[in-house]
């Protein structure tokens, strides 16, 4: 038996499918069920049902399962363990953020840490604020990345970026050349939602007083998406500034002020505060906050014209 056995296990488990699995680890469906083979003859009795398409764990692939997600959380354990006796953090360092983090914040950390550590591992776990919470309460995740404020007594949380939310709309709307609209102006206009998130829950609050005139055209699940759909034309969307900072540079695209509204979106950095973290982890909450201190220390009030210009995620 050999760890990748296990992680070709678990795969199988979780996807219920050899193929999907293989696609996932990178080898072919027949390797993947010599390899389910060989772990079923060292155990001595079958860990997957295999009935027509589907793929389902017996009663010892579950106790198996089990097993083989403690083996993997103590191998990474020792990986850490050994890392730690060098003078330099090495490693891996499990990071947990939002698809719109990852893309717009993230990367310039990244790229410093790596300058000052580049023998550490990054690994990054894309999901929403509540389930990265949850992996960070469960010990799968070292840090997690996320929209403040959060509810947990076992993690600490440190403030890393802070940005403005503004209306985007597109070069050709109504409100494009306006430096500001009211909220009765903005909810008789096209609205794009987000599916789900902090700014979902934002949008829904704000506008639920005019919940029967509102045209929401449309519902997407990412930042991305957004962003060319307003560009395009198609209506408007809340959005932290900087993540518009492209188009609204280009002029495709604006940020203007919704009157009487001031709102913000923060992300903290967050980890077990009853956990003596490894180097690794520590150098990277030390270089975030570090680079958080720098950017607030040279950042100024932006207008909401140029808010994508003058905010560096």
């Amino acid at each position: 038996m050999d760890f990748d056995q296990i992680i070709t296990f678990l795969e199988v488990a979780r996807l219920g499918s050899f193929s999907r699995a293989g696609e996932k680890v990178f080898r072919s469906q027949s390797a993947v069920s010599a390899q389910i083979r060989q772990l079923e003859l060292e155990y001595g009795d079958r860990l997957l049902d295999r009935s027509g398409k589907t793929v389902q764990l017996t009663p010892a692939g579950r106790i198996m399962a089990q097993y083989a997600e403690q083996m993997l959380r103590l191998r990474d354990e020792s990986i850490k363990a050994v890392a730690e006796q060098g003078v330099t953090p090495r490693g891996r360092v499990l990071i947990g953020a939002n698809e719109a983090t990852c893309l717009y914040v993230l990367p310039e950390v990244f790229a410093e840490y790596w300058r000052l550590y580049p023998e550490v591992n990054l690994s990054v776990y894309r999901n929403f604020t509540s389930k990265i919470v949850e992996k960070l309460e469960d010990g799968q995740l070292d840090l997690g990345v996320v929209t403040m404020p959060i509810k947990s007594q076992s993690l600490k949380v440190h403030s890393i970026f802070k940005d403005r939310l503004l209306l985007m709309v597109g070069a050709n709307s109504k409100l494009a050349s306006k430096p500001s609209a009211t909220l009765e102006e903005v909810a008789r206009e096209p609205l794009i939602y987000p599916r789900t998130g902090y700014t979902r829950r934002i949008m829904d609050k704000l506008f639920r007083p005019f919940q029967s005139e509102l045209k929401i055209r449309m519902e997407l699940p990412s930042v991305g998406m957004i962003k060319s759909f307003v560009e395009a034309g198609l209506g408007s969307s809340l959005l932290s500034s900087s993540f518009a900072r492209d188009e609204v540079s280009s002029g495709r695209a604006r940020l203007i002020e919704i009157e009487g509204v001031e709102l913000w979106r923060e992300l903290g950095l967050a980890y077990r505060k009853d956990r003596t973290q490894p180097r690794a982890v520590t150098a990277f909450i030390q270089t975030a906050r570090k680079m958080a201190a720098g950017r607030d220390k040279g950042s100024t009030t932006p207008t909401p014209t140029t808010a994508a210009e003058s905010l560096r995620p």
